[in-house]
């Protein structure tokens, strides 16, 4: 978790950078904003990313 941003606390994600059909097919939905990209992060890691995101919503403002 990164709690020094000017937007906020942010949880930080690390995977692997999508293919380019990918980031195409995701572009057309939600295209990426300059300071974003397409990574893919495995089904195996949602447990830990809920575990992450439960753990900041408790934490809430005492971050």
């Amino acid at each position: 978790m990164d709690t020094d941003t000017a937007q906020g606390p942010e949880l930080v994600l690390q995977g692997k950078f999508a293919d380019a059909a990918t980031r195409a097919a995701c572009s057309q939905d939600s295209p990426p904003a300059d300071d974003e990209g397409i990574v893919r992060i495995p089904v195996s890691m949602v447990e830990q990313i809920r575990r992450a995101c439960d753990a900041a919503e408790a934490a809430g403002t005492q971050l």
